[in-house]
């Protein structure tokens, strides 16, 4: 196979850069922040997340609740690996472990305050996985453990390490909000 060369292959590349470069090069380097984007989540049975005491939960809301739902506020730091919060980044989901106790928290920090290059920095990372019209997420601080919800409705957002189990739901659908 022969590249070839032409009077365009300099515009062609420029347009690729310009069409591809906002996740690939958000702050691998940690020159660059990457913009926060706004999303609707919910999970493959039609649940979305609010907060309720200061917890973040999974649950059907209709009529006038539906205002209290959450949108998921996302930095990409790679092409994989991303920050989550909610409150316009500034209460972070987290990985906290405790002895062999691992639970997801929300932590009062802003978003954009985190960075990739900082250890303390990795259990608010998750690696975003996408499997057709789904996502997933796993902690890059305890590797094995995804984001999910229950079957049942209004029960917590948590982390769990049996993404198989029949009650446990870990796939997510993503909207960005307009």
């Amino acid at each position: 196979m022969e590249i070839c060369w032409g009077p365009y292959s300099q515009l062609i590349s420029l347009l690729l850069i310009l069409l591809f470069h906002s996740e690939a090069a958000c702050r691998p380097s940690g020159k660059r922040p990457c913009k926060m984007q706004a999303f609707r989540i919910w999970d493959t049975n039609q649940k979305t997340f609010y907060l309720r005491n200061n917890q973040l939960i999974a649950g059907y809301l209709q009529g006038p609740n539906i205002k209290l739902e959450e949108k998921i506020d996302m930095v990409p730091i790679d092409l994989h690996n991303v920050f989550l919060g909610i409150h316009g980044g500034k209460l972070c989901l987290s990985c906290a472990k405790s002895g062999d106790d691992i639970k997801l928290q929300l932590e009062e920090v802003n978003i954009t305050d985190l960075s990739k290059n900082k250890e303390e920095d990795k259990r608010f990372t998750f690696i975003r996985s996408e499997k057709g019209p789904t996502t997933s997420f796993e902690s890059a601080a305890c590797p094995g453990w995804f984001l999910c919800t229950t079957l049942e409705a209004d029960r917590p957002v948590s982390l769990t390490n049996t993404p198989e189990e029949p009650l446990i739901v870990t796939k997510f659908y993503f909207q960005e909000d307009q």
